[in-house]
This record gives structure tokens, C-alpha cells and sequence, in this order.
């Protein structure tokens, strides 16, 4: 057997279905912060691509219906990284005026002793995001104990 030598990898784009293009375009540019660099339609099938400083981060594709699962295997979650706890706080007030779904109340911090930490949510099709920082949520609580707080909401 051939083994090859493993790239080095980057995570490039995340494209998520959704059942609402326009209300997710929106709960992403209003809550997130991302512009809608295109979008674009072929009858029925419908997308747009957002992303920050012109760069892609996310593609939407509406071609689903009902709600995220978190019975089925696939994505667990999506988790965003800003440099500092405060902006978690701009981003969570900014998702409280839209209504967004809260998992926790507030910053939480990734697990009993962390420093990182940040908010848990759900976007309008009910998939489960993150937005944290790397440090900053010290006296924060952690709501699973040791468990990672990200891998059990």
C-alpha cells in the first residue's frame, strides 16, 4: 500500500442548505456581519455567497425544507472566532434583536478552568452556531461541567 504525503489544508468555504434564502441572507448580513458577495438563481434553485473584506466564508443554498437535525449524522455545528470577548457581546446583541435562538445564557466558557469561550445559537433554519473568542470568558460558566461546552448543546 502507497501511502501519500497529506497537503496542508485550510478550511475554505462552508455551504449549508436553507429553506429560506432571503431570511437567511439576512439573519447572516444582520446578525453575523457578512456581505453578500453574489447570488444568483436557475428556476427554482436559488444561492447567494457571503463573506468579509471580499473574501467567501459561507455559501447558502435553498434547496431544503423543515429544520436542521441533530439526530442524523452531518454537521454538529458551525463555530465563528472573533479576537476578543467583547465583540461576542456586539454579536450577541446584534442576534437578540433579530430573535435568534440561545442555547445559553451569555457568554459561556468552553469548560470548567477555560478562558475561551463565547454564545451558542441557532440560525433560522435551527443549525447550530458558535461565536467565540480565544480568551476572555475566565469567569465565565461553563454549563458542561468539564465536557466541552461546544460538542453538548
Amino acid at each position: 500500500m502507497t501511502t501519500v504525503a497529506a497537503p496542508v489544508l485550510a478550511t475554505g468555504h462552508i455551504g449549508l442548505n436553507v429553506a429560506d434564502l432571503d431570511r437567511s441572507v439576512d439573519f447572516y448580513r444582520r446578525g453575523l456581519g457578512f456581505d453578500e458577495l453574489g447570488s444568483g438563481a436557475d428556476g427554482e434553485r436559488r444561492w447567494a455567497f457571503l463573506g468579509q473584506d471580499g473574501a467567501l466564508v459561507l455559501t447558502l443554498w435553498q434547496q431544503s425544507s423543515g429544520e436542521f437535525s441533530t439526530s442524523t449524522p452531518g454537521l454538529h455545528h458551525l463555530s465563528f472566532q472573533v479576537g476578543d470577548v467583547e465583540t461576542v457581546g456586539v454579536v450577541e446583541a446584534a442576534l437578540r434583536a433579530l430573535d435568534a435562538e440561545f442555547f445559553h445564557d451569555g457568554v459561556v466558557a468552553h469548560g470548567e478552568g477555560a478562558s475561551s469561550g463565547g454564545i451558542f445559537f441557532a440560525d433560522p433554519d435551527g443549525i447550530r452556531l458558535e461565536v467565540f473568542a480565544p480568551s476572555g470568558a475566565d469567569t465565565a460558566p461553563a454549563p458542561a461541567g468539564p465536557a466541552p461546552t461546544c460538542g453538548f448543546f
